[in-house]
């Protein structure tokens, strides 16, 4: 792939300014091709990475702010987010008991259940690096 011909692009200030636009192409790339695959178990990458982080937490649990600090994406609303897997039965939350501001996150049997699917085609994407 040459990256002028892909985003019709002849010139560049110099070479550090072309690996930077070849780095953010390459990213985007990347997450595209990331998101078609976790669309098929209708789940978003930040759910992805919540569910990845949550499972490495168990037996515990892990608060909005651990999740927040491990999350890929800083920018994510991890709030949001949370409920929305709360409402698909993914993760389980609980005020936390020690701490009443703070909410607790628990991974389900169901959100174990889909990574263990989605582990399945990690291959997949090992696929799209490998070209």
């Amino acid at each position: 792939m040459e990256l002028e011909k892909e985003i019709k692009q002849k010139k560049f200030r110099n070479g550090y300014h072309k690996a930077f636009i070849n780095i953010c192409y390459t990213q985007c790339f990347i997450f595209s091709k990331f998101a078609s695959v976790l669309n098929n178990y209708e789940v978003t990458p930040q759910q992805y990475n919540v569910l990845r982080i949550l499972r490495g937490q168990q037996p515990g649990v892990a608060c909005i702010g651990l999740i927040k600090e491990r999350m890929l994406d800083k920018n994510s609303d991890i709030t949001r987010i949370v409920e929305r897997m709360r409402l698909k039965k993914l993760v389980e939350r609980k005020v936390c008991p020690h701490d009443r501001r703070q909410m607790e996150v628990r991974i389900t049997p169901a959100g174990l259940k889909l990574l263990s699917k989605i582990d399945g085609v990690e291959k997949q994407m090992d696929g799209i690096l490998s070209r």
